[in-house]
C-alpha cells in the first residue's frame, strides 16, 4: 500500500507542512523545520497537547494521555498521532527552526 500524504497547517504561526501516514504529526513537523512543544515523545508528558481544529488523526498508542473531554474538545498529542486527513492545529508556541 502507497504511503498517503496529508496538509497540516499549523496556526497562529500560518505555516503548512506535509504529513505522509508513516510519521507522526510531530515527526512530521520537525522534518518540516517547524518545532512544535514537546518531551517524552511517548503520549504521556502532555507538552504537545493542542487543538486540532480540522482533520482526523489515529493514534500510535491505545491510550494516549488525552481526557474524554479533551477529545471532544479537538485537542490531540501530536507526538503519537498520524494524520489520517488534512489537519489544521492551533499551536501557539510553534516556531520555525
Amino acid at each position: 500500500m502507497s504511503e498517503r500524504v496529508f496538509s497540516v497547517r499549523v496556526e497562529p504561526l500560518g505555516q503548512t507542512f506535509e504529513a505522509p501516514d508513516s510519521l507522526t504529526v510531530l515527526e512530521a513537523a520537525g522534518f518540516a523545520n517547524l518545532r512544535l512543544p514537546r518531551m517524552c515523545r511517548n503520549g504521556t508528558c502532555r507538552t504537545c497537547l493542542c487543538r486540532m481544529t480540522s482533520g482526523e488523526v489515529r493514534y500510535l498508542i491505545e491510550w494516549p494521555g488525552v481526557s474524554r473531554e479533551e477529545k471532544a474538545e479537538g485537542f490531540i498529542l501530536p507526538c503519537v498521532a498520524v494524520a489520517q486527513s488534512d489537519l489544521v492545529l492551533e499551536v501557539p508556541d510553534a516556531t520555525r527552526e
